[in-house]
């Protein structure tokens, strides 16, 4: 395995002609890093993961559709570090309890929970392996690898989420959407085998403070950019299926592309590593439970219904969302 092309988010803006608030990194994308994700695992895993790559992945954007269904599921995509002051990344406690008791749950839950709601599902996917529960694993392998994913973009640290605080409304999607779709087919999503990690707390936790470091480049680099380009120059117009979309030019794109060095493959290929890793780990703190026996099974009926209610519950969109875009 060399390069894989990520045709990333081309799917996504065609879907803009249905509905204008995309959620993180893009569906197609989410699909595609926990696809990625699966060729990380070490050979002992690999037959499982293989087996069922397609679960995996097409349901790695239910997390998505459920923040338009379910009240409490919106706050698990984010953090808002800087609410908690300059010093948030030391301020807030990484053990659940001891920030509730620190700033109660319902502040937490306003600011957003991605940290602990990632570790907890790694628990419950550990579980679910103890349990050899295949509609579990499944279904917690492919929500912990979104919630991991949305853990590694720096404007899922900040209150400034999608630049409306500083002028820069749009910049979200222009970062995970518009220059992956550009230029992702350039990036190098080789990063390795799976390792086990012994304190998966801790690894959210460095995740969130890499993603939450990038951010003041995002918003500040595209802020200059945007003072030395002349009117007009910003936006151009492309066809998506029979629509005209306004969008970030590509000589734009391509600057602040250049001005970020790297950073959103940077941040693409820790997610795809990242969700190996966790994966793998819970397996493995789960007692490597041998699961040739699951290779035959496919979902039970009772968890596709759910799945089918799930999608009915997304495309009624009775929750507001942040919006993304």
């Amino acid at each position: 395995m060399k390069k894989l092309s990520f045709i990333f988010i081309i799917y996504l803006f065609y879907q803009t002609t249905s509905y204008s608030k995309p959620p993180s990194w893009g569906f197609f994308a989410h699909k595609e890093i926990n696809r990625l994700a699966v060729f990380t695992i070490p050979q002992d895993l690999m037959p499982f993961f293989k087996k069922h790559i397609v679960s995996i992945s097409e349901n790695a954007v239910n997390p998505d559709k459920r923040r338009y269904s379910l009240k409490n599921e919106a706050p698990r995509h984010f953090i808002d570090l800087d609410v908690y002051g300059k010093d948030g990344l030391k301020e807030v406690p990484h053990r659940w309890d001891s920030a509730v008791s620190k700033y109660s749950e319902d502040t937490l839950l306003s600011y957003g929970i991605v940290p602990w709601h990632t570790y907890r599902v790694y628990h419950w996917l550990r579980k679910a392996f103890e349990e050899k529960n295949l509609d579990a694993i499944l279904r917690h392998s492919a929500d912990l690898g979104h919630y991991i994913a949305d853990a590694n973009v720096p404007l899922h640290t900040t209150e400034n989420y999608n630049g409306q605080l500083t002028h820069q409304h749009g910049i979200h999607g222009f970062w995970e959407s518009r220059l992956p779709e550009l230029y992702s087919k350039n990036y190098d999503f080789f990063v390795g085998r799976a390792n086990y990690i012994p304190d998966v707390q801790e690894y959210i936790w460095t995740a969130i403070e890499k993603a939450h470091l990038a951010k003041d480049s995002v918003l500040l680099l595209e802020q200059k950019l945007n003072e030395e380009t002349k009117p007009g120059k910003k936006y151009s117009y492309e066809t998506r299926g029979a629509t005209n979309v306004k969008v970030y030019s590509k000589p734009y794109s391509y600057k602040y592309h250049m001005l970020l060095n790297g950073m959103v493959e940077r941040r693409m290929r820790a997610s795809i590593k990242m969700i190996g890793d966790i994966w793998y780990t819970a397996w493995a703190d789960a007692g490597q439970p041998e699961l040739s026996e699951l290779l035959t099974l496919d979902l039970t009926d009772k968890e596709k219904r759910k799945l089918n209610e799930d999608k009915t519950k997304w495309e009624s969109r009775t929750v507001k969302s942040r919006e993304h875009n």
